[in-house]
Parts: structure tokens; sequence; C-alpha cells
């Protein structure tokens, strides 16, 4: 039996209604509505539930595992919102997509999507139904353009800030490449060295019986270790990574490694500046896009990726229903509170002085004053979004200058570490060849 979408008006109560009915006929179908009480506004066709079902198991899809790359996914919004702009119609649109995806997560929630279309949905409530490829703050910058009727300056919007998000990580993750690198280069060549040269000399050594300096008998003892315990080396990484995760399965464990790396020596303000960047412009590109402003912040602590900002942005978002402001609850509530696990963290990390690093750090605010009035003075002038874009741009800017510096202050520290483990190891192996010339001579 075919089945009619509708929209009507509750003639009791006056609320607006959307929902679906199996008739016959159109004319049956208007009748039956009629019959619940409601005054149609709106009836067309849809897929039935049969359809529907047949629909969710068309050909071409392919199994898959994973999420979307992040890349993939800026690259088709930024096609969709070109495509908009040429004046397609939207269904079109996706499944031109669609069609230029490889196989994988992405074409096939296009294709769910085009389905949904199809069947009477809106775009915003079609992506809603595939959460691993469409998060909440794309779906709510889609139903806010859908609701003003600017979809394709609303998807030209969300383009430029995905844009901008990825090109922020690709300067953090660029910046990663050299040391890591070099570190697991050294790293190898040390392990080689340790394994494969230093038993050859210890031979050699062994055959004259001579007492060994203390050098080259820590070298030769570090030599030995290695050679026994040679795995630990992939493995006290990882173990560090298992660890980490398991105490971050509880909440609290995982507040307190948030405010570590908030805090952290060297990295800390990297971290800080990258998610206050990010979250400045996640909540500016929603308010600029008509997503109400609680909404807004809800999506914003979701995406912040960090609980101390997860539980700031709530507070502040409890503080706007109680009527207040923004700019007030933002700086009464970013002194972070005391964790016992972020001391543990600092005192494991940072050994000797973490404790009273720790002490001295913990209560700087996350929220610089900077941040703090520029929002006041949007709130006061009625363009908080531009002012959230400005402090995005400062962070952003900062995120880049920080990266360049610290990869440049870790070439010569790299440097120095290798010089300094070579010239011991080479040292190390020499002072018993020249006690043994000289005993010769």
């Amino acid at each position: 039996m075919p089945t009619f979408i509708f929209e009507a008006i509750d003639a009791a109560t006056g609320k607006e209604i959307r929902d679906t009915v199996d008739a016959p006929s159109e004319a049956e179908a208007q009748a039956t509505i009629r019959a619940m009480g409601y005054m149609v506004t709106k009836l067309k066709a849809g897929k039935s539930k049969a359809a529907a079902a047949a629909a969710k198991k068309k050909p071409g899809r392919s199994f898959v595992l994973g999420g979307v790359k992040f890349k993939d996914l800026v690259l088709c919004t930024r096609q969709l919102s070109i495509l908009q702009d040429a004046g397609l119609p939207i269904l079109r649109s996706l499944k031109i997509l669609a069609d230029m995806q490889k196989p994988g997560r992405l074409k096939n929630s296009l294709m769910d999507v085009c389905d949904e279309i199809e069947g009477g949905a809106t775009l915003s409530e079609a992506m809603s139904k595939s959460p691993k490829c469409f998060d909440r703050l794309y779906v709510n910058m889609i139903r806010a353009g859908e609701a003003g009727g600017a979809l394709e300056v609303i998807l030209r919007r969300l383009s430029e800030f995905m844009e901008r998000a990825m090109s922020l990580r690709r300067k953090v993750k660029g910046a990663m490449v050299y040391p890591i690198v070099v570190v697991s280069v050294a790293v190898g060549i040390l392990t080689f060295i340790m394994l494969k040269i230093v038993p050859q000399f210890k031979k050699i050594f062994d055959d004259f019986g001579s007492t060994l300096p203390p050098m080259t008998q820590l070298l030769i003892d570090i030599s030995n270790w290695i050679a026994a315990y040679w795995w630990t080396i992939p493995a006290i990484p990882f173990g560090i990574r298992l660890v980490l995760k398991a105490i971050c399965l509880v909440p609290y464990g995982r507040f307190g490694w948030d405010l570590f790396s908030l805090k952290a020596p060297v990295f800390g303000a990297l971290v800080e500046k990258n998610i206050m960047a990010r979250a400045a412009r996640t909540l500016g590109t929603l308010l600029a896009s008509g997503v109400p402003i609680l909404e807004a912040l809800n999506i914003t602590k979701e995406t912040s990726g960090n609980m101390m900002f997860e539980k700031l942005f709530q507070k502040v978002s409890d503080s706007i229903r109680d009527g207040n402001a923004i700019a007030k609850p933002l700086k009464e509530f970013s002194n972070p509170p005391f964790n016992v696990m972020a001391w543990f963290f600092w005192t494991v990390f940072v050994p000797g002085a973490g404790l009273l690093m720790y002490l001295l750090k913990y209560k700087t605010p996350v929220v610089d004053d900077l941040v703090i009035n520029m929002v006041d003075v949007g709130e006061e002038s009625g363009e908080l979004d531009t002012m959230l874009y400005k402090v995005a741009d400062v962070y952003d800017e900062e995120v880049a200058v920080l990266t360049e510096s610290l990869t440049s202050l870790m070439e010569p520290l790299l440097i120095i570490f290798l010089g300094g483990a070579v010239g011991f190891i080479v040292i190390a192996l020499f002072l018993p060849l020249i006690k043994l010339i000289q005993d010769l001579s």
C-alpha cells in the first residue's frame, strides 16, 4: 500500500504535525488524516516501508569498517557547496557526489541520504541517520540552513570551517613528523650498535683480560640488557599508551590527563591554544549559521575533545539558562580545580619538580582575558560570531607560530642528543684500546 507524507495542524492544540499515513489513494489519505483531527497543509506520496527497506538493501554498497576520512568529507562538502551555488537540485547533487566517491563509508552514507530524501525526508533528517559520517555539528548547520532558506550559504561556510580545521591539523601533524622520524631512526641505529658492534668489542676486551674503565663497563652493561630485553623497546610506548587508555576510561582519570595535557611543559600551550581555536571557530560558525546559543554550546562542548573545556561549556550553558551572558561564567569557571590524577601525571612525567610545578600552574585559567573581553564586546555589539572568528584567527596564528618554534627548538636538541649518544659510545669503546696501547708500549 502506498505511503503518504503529510504536514498538518492539530485542530485541538494548534501544533504542527509531520507524519506518514498508508492509504490506497491521495483522497483516502486526506480523509484518514482529517478523521484523525488534523487539518492537512501538505501531502505528498512517499515510499512504503517495504520499499524503504528494499532501498536499504540496494546493491552498490560495500562492506566497510570505521568512519570517514576527514579529508574526504571536507572535499565532499566543498563540492556539494559548489553544486548548490550552481543551482542544481540537492538530490541530483548528492547523486553526483555519490557516483564520484570510491567504495567506502562516505559513498554508502551519501547513497543512504539520497534514499531518505527520495522517501520524503529533509537533508538534515537524512544526514542525521548517518552519524558515523555526519556529526551533530554538520547536521545542525544543515538544519539551520534549511530553516533560513540559505543552504548554499551554510554549505559554503561549513566547507570553509572544515578546511581551516584541516589546515590547522595538518600544521600540527606536519611539525611532529620530523622529530618522530629522527627519534625512530636514532633508536634503530643505537639499538643496532648495542646488539652488533659493542659485543664484538667486548670479545676483544675479554681476550686481553684488562680491567675496563667505568664508562666502558656501563656501555657493556647497557648492551647486555638490550640484548636480553630488546622487546621492551617497542613494548614501553605501547604499554604507556594502554595504561593511559585504561586510566582515561574512568572520568576522573580522563579529567586528570586532560588537565595535565593543557599545562604540560613544552606541549601544553600548543594543546590549549589548539583547542581554544577550534572551540571558538566552531561556536562562531554555529551562531553565524543561526543555530540557537544553547545548542551551539552543547555541540562545541562535544567537539572540544578535552574534559576541562567540556565542563566549562556545560557551566556556561547552565548559566545562560539562568539568564546570564557568556563572558561572566566563561571567566568564572575557567580556573581548573585540583585533581589528584593530574598531580600523579606531573610527578611521573616531570620527575623531581613535577609536584611543585603543578601547584604553581594548576590554577592558571584555560581561557585568556583577551578571549573573555572579546566575547564581552561581541555580546554588547551583537556581533558575537564575528568576535569568535577573530579569536579563532588569533589562536590559529599562535598555534602556527608555536608549532614552528617547537620544531626549530627540537632540531638542535635532537642533534645534541644524537651527538652525545654517539660520542659516549665512541669514547667508551676507545678508552680501553688507548689503555692497551699504553700498556703494550
